[in-house]
């Protein structure tokens, strides 16, 4: 298929989940879109790419074969959908010469035994952590430092997935095991278990939008999660933060030195940072979408998404780098998103319609979404993944936001009738 001479074209390697708001983004800039599966199957485990959105669907992971058939389309710019996406989003907008981050410090965007490294080496204030394939030895780690609790996680995934806060030596060693019998989110089998000196303090998102180099903070949002007696520490709510906060800036100064180090020139970024006594230290960063991302919700809160923003900056980088270069976002209404908890442990049997209908008649609520059908199994939240319903809230003012959130913790779990 040839596209418009004239037309930019965006590849997007597997847009899955978040993936999904590219391409209306490109589009509204003029551009044609392809896509690319990286898989012969589709990723169950996330949101599958609408590929009536795209031009062209180009499926295969042959590197050689990818590169002759999108370089017929002349592209603009290649975008990872997702996180797994990532590297061979790298390499083939290097390989392509588009505007890209390249490949030499890919591992170090997503692998996060690397990400830490590259931070050290730069000199960047960093975590304390160690590797490996044996749960004996991350646990001979853990004691040898003699401080708990430790973060045990796997090396790439996303999502809170497999993360765990381990107090004890038996803590570390079933997370390990846990880490290295069950394959990551994306289906792929951990061959190496992560531990990390735990990070006290509050935690941030911190999500930006590159072109050449030149960094716009679209957004920072307060965490608030809930530690388990498990371990597992779990998403509740995200608070848009006052740009106007004395956090704000420390935060964005200290993620330009990881954009830095990481070599992070083009495109989305989305990163949780914690606010320690020391300072702001990375737990991880991921360049990509923020998983959150609701472009019109965004739009109305901020004025912009990040989706849009990232079309622009590879389609029009002079624009971009004038009107965002350096700078950060404005907060136009208070706004939060909602991942709710469930203790619930079944088999869907239904979904009560009336509940969500109630949920969504709340004056601050934007969006629902129930995430499960029926005959759907649901069990208890211990990640992103296992939350069975997200909103997202905004108001004219926090009392009200606060109101309905505290209203839609009561509803949530009305939402599901188990058989």
């Amino acid at each position: 298929m040839r596209f418009a001479d004239h037309k930019p074209v965006a590849v997007v390697v597997d847009g899955y989940s978040a993936g999904n708001f590219y391409p209306a983004a490109f589009a509204g800039l003029g551009a044609e879109l392809v896509h690319v599966q990286s898989t012969p199957e589709f990723i169950t485990t996330m949101s599958r790419p609408n590929l009536s959105a795209y031009a062209a669907n180009v499926v295969g992971s042959d590197e050689a074969e990818l590169v002759e058939r999108l370089r017929a389309h002349s592209p603009t710019c290649v975008v990872a959908g997702q996180d797994g996406a990532v590297p061979m989003a790298d390499r083939l907008g290097e390989l392509l010469g588009v505007r890209s981050n390249g490949s030499a410090l890919s591992p170090a965007r997503r692998d996060k035994y690397e990400m830490i490294e590259a931070l050290r080496s730069a000199g960047v204030r960093c975590a304390q952590q160690f590797k490996s394939t044996d749960p004996a030895a991350v646990v001979a780690w853990a004691q040898e430092r003699g401080t708990y609790p430790v973060v045990v996680k796997p090396l790439s995934s996303a999502g809170s997935d497999g993360v765990r806060v381990c107090r004890t030596a038996d803590e570390v060693r079933a997370a390990a095991e846990n880490v290295l019998t069950v394959p990551n989110m994306f289906g792929t089998a951990n061959a190496e278990v992560l531990v990390q000196s735990y990070l006290k303090g509050t935690e941030y998102i911190v999500d930006t939008v590159s072109a050449d180099g030149h960094h716009y903070t679209c957004g920072v949002w307060q965490y608030e999660k809930t530690l388990l007696p498990s371990g597992r520490n779990i998403y509740n709510r995200d608070l848009l933060v006052d740009p106007e906060s004395e956090l704000v800036p420390a935060l964005t100064s200290y993620l330009g030195e990881v954009l830095q180090a990481l070599d992070v020139r083009w495109g989305p970024a989305h990163a949780e940072v914690i606010v320690t006594p020391d300072g702001p230290v990375l737990v991880e960063i991921g360049t990509r979408l923020n998983g959150n991302i609701h472009a019109d919700f965004h739009d109305l809160c901020l004025g912009h998404n990040q989706a849009g923003l990232t079309a622009q900056a590879f389609v029009h980088p002079d624009r971009f780098i004038e009107q965002y270069g350096g700078r950060t976002y404005r907060k136009l209404r208070p706004a939060a998103v909602y991942n709710a908890p469930t203790t619930l442990d079944g088999v869907v049997a239904s979904v009560d319609q009336s509940v969500v209908d109630e949920i969504a008649a709340l004056d601050s609520v934007f969006t629902v979404s129930a995430k499960l059908r029926p005959g759907a199994r649901i069990s208890p939240t211990v990640d992103l993944l296992t939350s069975p319903l997200r909103a997202h809230l905004t108001a004219d003012d926090d009392e009200r936001l606060t109101a309905d959130y505290e209203r839609l913790t009561k509803l949530k779990d009305d939402v599901y009738h188990l058989a």
